[in-house]
Formats: structure tokens, C-alpha cells, sequence
């Protein structure tokens, strides 16, 4: 048996039959099978968009060895008596969990807010009345912020190909497509990712691990550098290792962690709107027709550096997905996008954002504590200016001419639109950065003025960060981890995963 490794160009809408006779054609063979190693769109030229492919063929008629196979995670396992307190069931927290599980550690997973079934509930509860869950919301449940989310897998961060691999194959042995091991630009949509996060926590409880839902951490218990114990509302857990994926939303134990002598300081993060787009806008733009036979729905990602002070980008495009309300508290009102997985909504949606410096911005170093309570005073001032939970909106042609909208237009937000001068709500700078940028995408883009912008998009990122090293043990601590998006680290489901990956197989090997 012979392998080779081929490149292929396909349409976009191609048969498996079809494919299979380029593969035939091409090496000029009959008896074979394949896999997919790589898949991504190359829609440079409108009239040839086409998938670039790369296959690796397998037939009796090849000669060339099999190439070798990409490194796979080890996870030694071992009967254990060492305990492990994982705090968060987003992707850092879970596969933390998950990977010490494995390797024979009593590993208890607690999480602040209730499963998947019981917070979709609460979201849907909350869409309908106004009336906001504390444990069933889009920032906190099963799953963390992710499970709500357009569920994209792509990661910028390096030297993590062998913990995505592990994430990916996992997520498909829980039921996620098979392509999300070789699309360039993978995505799961909130449907799926509902009944993924379900399945693995059932995987989890399978291996002898424990699940405590509306479990919500509220102190520890410190003695000479070692955390003996967390305390909860539903009680204390002693443990030999604690690990917190917290979140970057969940400020109440930002304070608390501070309190207890864990360090934070201020990073660069991102504030803006999100935008929203017919979708088939952003297909005719993008493609040249209004829809394209096997793909879902066209995407894009601009960047804007016109304003000298704050680099403008944007950031979780949604293809055919929903601006939701986001808000991790009663009384602060904040938006964010999602899609299903078939990414067949109306409406495309995005965020714009400009980067920001806090200390520059006000002119002062500012601590982490300062930087938790300015967000919640934006937060806060959007819900009272828009009164409670409606999302203030102009179109983009009104934001870059400072005009107030008029008109009630169609959107995919579930709990109404309100006519704002957004530019007015943002601090000025901000305002002016995305002005400069949304000319510069109205140039890229046809079309694109033509959108709204609405809400107050301010979680693209952890504004603080925690002091830690390379493994995640916090400064100063002996057994203290703090992984994914709320130690400042990282951000998406594959880098916050891979965080907790690492973090967890550091104690599994006693680095």
C-alpha cells in the first residue's frame, strides 16, 4: 500500500465522484481512497472561486510511504489520590478538567451557572420579558460565553498544533463534523456547540469526574502560598491543585482573587459596536452573486490603521447569524454575535472595535480594580441611556456623519433598537477611530455604509491580566492556575482551551 499528497482546485459546489476522478486523473490510478489534510476557499477573483485542497491519497497502485503522522497528546494515566478543583466549564476550564480526568486526578468541576438546557431557558426567558438570569445568560453556563457564540475553532496563537489536534478530534468524537479537522477556517455555530458541550460534560461524569452546576465560587482559603480550600455557595472543596477559568466577565471574582493577594495589572483591550449587514450585501461583495452553491455565506475581516492613536478592526464576523444580548449583569446593557451552523440567517454581523490603551486614554496609570469599574460604568451608562436592555443604533453612513438615524429598520436583535448618537456614548477617541475606520471599510466593502451599528461591544478581550507564568500558576502561589480568557492570556475557544490543556498536563508531569 502507497501513499502521495496532492493538490487539488475544486468548484465550489463539487461531488465526491467528482473528486474522485481529478484523484484518478490526476495520478492516473483507479483503486484509492483519500483524506482531506486541508480545505480553504480562495475567492480572490470573484468569476474562479474555487476550494484549495490538499488530499492524501491511499492505493495498492502507490508506491511512496505513508507521511508521518502529525504528534499526538499523551496523557499518562495513573491511579491517583491527588485531587483537582476546576472552576468554569468554558473550553480552558473544561479541558483542564477533561485532561485530569484522564490522567486518574478526583477532578471536580464546578460551574456559576446552570447546564445547557436549563441557561438556553433562561436566555430565551430573558429575550421574550426582560427579565435578566443570573444563571442562565449568555456570558455564564455550561460551556462558557463560547457555547453561545458563532463557535469558531481558527487560533492565531503558535505552538499549540498538538493541543488543537487533541481539541478538534475530541470535539468530533463528542458529534462535531469531521471537516472541522481540515477547513481552514472551522466553526461549529451555537446549535452544534449546545450538543457538544452536553456530550463531553457526559464524558466527563463517564470517567469518574464531578459536575457541580450554579456552584459559585466566593472565596479561598490561603495558607502560606497553598490554596487549602474554595469556598462556594454550595460549600467548601479541599483539593491539592485549584484551577480558575473564570471568565473574562465575571468581575465579582476578579475582586475577590485581588483581595486574596492574586496580581492583575491593565492590558490593551477593545471597545466598540457591532455592525449588521444583509447578509446577501456581503455575499454580492464578497462573491459577486447573492449566493454561492457549497458554501454557507460569505465573510470578511478588515482592518483600518487611519487613526494614528487606536488600530480599528473587526472582530467574531457572524456570517447569516444574530446580535444577542450579552450582558454578564442585571442593569449593564452589551451586545455580541452569534451564528448556527448552517450560517443561514438574514443577517451578517461583526464587531468593530478600536484598541485601546486605558492609561493613555485617561492620562494616569490606572489599576486593575479602576479598569473593572470604568467597564462597568460603559456598561452601565448604555443600559440607562438606552433604557434597560434595547439596543441603540444608527446606521453606519449616520455614525461616520455624526447625523441621527431615522427610519425602523429590520435586525436580527431580539429586544428592539433604539435611534442613539452612538459616537456620543463612546469616549471620544474611540468614536473617532471607528469613523476613520468604518470610511476606510465603506471603501473595502460594497455596500457597506449601508449597514447599522448598534450596541456596546466590550468583551472582545480581558481588560486586565493576571501575573503568572508559562504554565498558568499564578505569582506567588503554589497551587493556584488561572487559564483561558480571564487570566488575560488568550482568547477564542481553541487558545483558551489549549491553555488549560497546558496547564493541566504541566501537573500531570510535575512541571
Amino acid at each position: 500500500m502507497g501513499y502521495k499528497l496532492i493538490n487539488l482546485q475544486l468548484p465550489a459546489m463539487y461531488r465526491e465522484n467528482y473528486l474522485k476522478s481529478r484523484i484518478q486523473k490526476m495520478l492516473g490510478i483507479q483503486d484509492l481512497t483519500w483524506t482531506i489534510e486541508n480545505k480553504a476557499l480562495d475567492a480572490r477573483k470573484k468569476d474562479q472561486i474555487h476550494w484549495q485542497m490538499r488530499i492524501l491519497v491511499k492505493s495498492p497502485e502507490l508506491k511512496d510511504p505513508k507521511p508521518e503522522s502529525r504528534p499526538v497528546l499523551e496523557i499518562p494515566f495513573a491511579k491517583r489520590q491527588e485531587k483537582a478543583v476546576v472552576v468554569g466549564s468554558g473550553p480552558a476550564g473544561f479541558f483542564a478538567a477533561f485532561v485530569l480526568q484522564k490522567a486518574g486526578f478526583q477532578t471536580t468541576l464546578i460551574e456559576r451557572g446552570a447546564d445547557v438546557d436549563k441557561r438556553g431557558e433562561g436566555i430565551k426567558t430573558f429575550e421574550s420579558t426582560g427579565q435578566f438570569n443570573p444563571l442562565g445568560n449568555y456570558a455564564f453556563g455550561e460551556g462558557g460565553a463560547g457555547t453561545f457564540s458563532d463557535g469558531k475553532l481558527t487560533s492565531r496563537s503558535k505552538h499549540i498544533s498538538v493541543e488543537k489536534q487533541f481539541i478538534l478530534q475530541t470535539y468530533v468524537d463528542a458529534g462535531a463534523p469531521k471537516e472541522i479537522l481540515y477547513l481552514t477556517h472551522p466553526h461549529l455555530g451555537s446549535d452544534k456547540l449546545r450538543q457538544i458541550v452536553k456530550k463531553l460534560r457526559q464524558q466527563f461524569e463517564e470517567m469518574g469526574g464531578t459536575v457541580l452546576f450554579e456552584t459559585m465560587l466566593e472565596d479561598l482559603k490561603i495558607q502560606q502560598g497553598r490554596i487549602k480550600e474554595v469556598i462556594t455557595n454550595q460549600g467548601g472543596i479541599e483539593a491539592d491543585f485549584f484551577l480558575l477559568a473564570t471568565g473574562h466577565s465575571a468581575f465579582e471574582t476578579y475582586r475577590m482573587l485581588m483581595k486574596n493577594g492574586i496580581s492583575f495589572h491593565t492590558k490593551n483591550f477593545a471597545l466598540g459596536s457591532r455592525m449588521e449587514h444583509p447578509q446577501e450585501i456581503i455575499n454580492k461583495a464578497q462573491w459577486g452573486v447573492s449566493q454561492l452553491q457549497g458554501v454557507k455565506a460569505a465573510e470578511y475581516r478588515l482592518t483600518s490603521q487611519s487613526d494614528k492613536n487606536h488600530p480599528v478592526y473587526t472582530f467574531c464576523m457572524c456570517p447569516g447569524g444574530t446580535i444577542v444580548p450579552a450582558t454578564a449583569y442585571e442593569n449593564q446593557n452589551i451586545v455580541n454575535g452569534m451564528s448556527m451552523y448552517q450560517r443561514n440567517g438574514k443577517f451578517a454581523n461583526a464587531a468593530c472595535v478600536a484598541g485601546l490603551n486605558l492609561n493613555q486614554l485617561l492620562g494616569r496609570e490606572v489599576t486593575a480594580m479602576e479598569t473593572l469599574q470604568w467597564i462597568e460604568e460603559m456598561e452601565g451608562s448604555f443600559y440607562q441611556k438606552a433604557s434597560a436592555y434595547a439596543a441603540p443604533y444608527c446606521s453606519i453612513q449616520d455614525f461616520i456623519k455624526k447625523k441621527m438615524p431615522s427610519g425602523n429598520p429590520e435586525s436580527s436583535y431580539p429586544m428592539g433598537l433604539m435611534a442613539a448618537p452612538i459616537w456620543e456614548w463612546l469616549p471620544p477617541s474611540i468614536s473617532h477611530a471607528m469613523r476613520q475606520g468604518l470610511k476606510d471599510f465603506s471603501r473595502k466593502i460594497k455596500g457597506f455604509e449601508s449597514g447599522n451599528i448598534m450596541g456596546l461591544e466590550s468583551k472582545t478581550s480581558a481588560a486586565i491580566q493576571v501575573e503568572r507564568d508559562e504554565n498558568g500558576l499564578c505569582n506567588g502561589f503554589q497551587n493556584l492556575y488561572m487559564l483561558g480568557e480571564g487570566s488575560g492570556y488568550t482568547g477564542g475557544i481553541i487558545s483558551s482551551a489549549a491553555d488549560g490543556i497546558k496547564a493541566a498536563m504541566g501537573i500531570v508531569l510535575g512541571k
